[in-house]
């Protein structure tokens, strides 16, 4: 099963790729002249029909450079499409979290569990563990082979070599059994929770 984020980007990147692979094609159609060449009957005013054909004519390029607002505008515009394309490849680059796990479940076929539900069963038993405050839990990796991400905010009185062993000997391995997986790698973070500083009298 796919997340409807994951299926809504792959869509945007086929229809940006598609655009970029037709307007790409259009270029290298004219540039080559191909069109005279093979006798190509193409639509009139067909743009990039010959190697020296431009997308746009000279009056419709400097219709409005004149004007105080054009180049504002456009540099405007350029700048929040670079920042977008930046956010986007961040977005891309950043370690996906599951949508889904595959679990055993001893039939032979196997069950799928949204992976935002295990997160939430691993968080809630995590953040049960004494001297954990706040615990919040992310699944990267493959369906078939997921990756447990924790980050545990520790109170003040919390041991954390304790909260470490406590994790991973129950935490860890019940997630691992209920999910049926052979392994679970886990990376823990740990985090001192924040608090105002008494007074003294």
């Amino acid at each position: 099963m796919r997340t409807a984020g994951a299926t809504v980007n792959r869509a945007l990147l086929g229809l940006v790729g598609l655009l970029l692979f037709g307007t790409g094609g259009l270029v290298l159609l004219g540039g080559l002249g191909l069109p005279a060449r093979r006798h190509l009957a193409l639509p009139a005013g067909w743009p990039w029909a010959r190697p020296d054909a431009v997308p746009l004519p000279a009056a419709d390029r400097t219709r409005f450079t004149d004007r105080g607002w054009w180049w504002p505008t456009v540099i405007a515009v350029l700048a929040v499409l670079v920042l977008l394309l930046l956010w986007w490849l961040l977005a891309q680059l950043r370690r996906r979290r599951l949508g889904t796990v595959l679990v055993d479940s001893g039939d032979g076929e196997g069950a799928v569990v949204t992976g935002r539900a295990l997160e939430a069963a691993v968080a809630a038993e995590a953040a049960a563990v004494d001297g954990v405050d706040r615990a919040a839990v992310a699944l990267t990796g493959r369906r078939t082979a997921p990756q447990l991400r924790a980050l545990l905010v520790l109170a003040p009185h919390a041991d954390p070599g304790i909260v470490v062993l406590r994790l991973s000997e129950d935490v860890v391995v019940h997630a691992r059994t209920s999910a049926g997986l052979a392994e679970l790698p886990t990376e823990v973070r740990l985090r001192a929770v924040r608090h105002r500083a008494e007074r003294v009298s």
